[in-house]
């Protein structure tokens, strides 16, 4: 899986900058992101700020790392 190049402090300032009334279309092209990824990270992140959201990401990041080494060893 291909890592994101957008840190979660990140993503957590482009949201909130949506919810300051900046448009999609400028959020986008400014911070060169595609607008389905900008939609999938407001669907998933809404609401967090990037304390939670970096505890999420690590918790994301275990799970994968466990779930590795589980079907190694099956």
């Amino acid at each position: 899986m291909r890592k994101s190049k957008f840190s979660p402090t990140q993503i957590s300032k482009i949201l909130k900058e949506f919810d300051l009334g900046k448009s999609v279309s400028d959020i986008t092209r400014e911070h060169g992101v595609s607008s389905s990824a900008f939609y999938k990270w407001r669907e998933r992140y809404a609401g967090m700020n990037s304390k939670e959201l970096k505890r999420l990401k690590a918790l994301e990041d275990e799970n994968r790392k466990l779930k590795q080494m589980y079907a190694t060893l099956a």
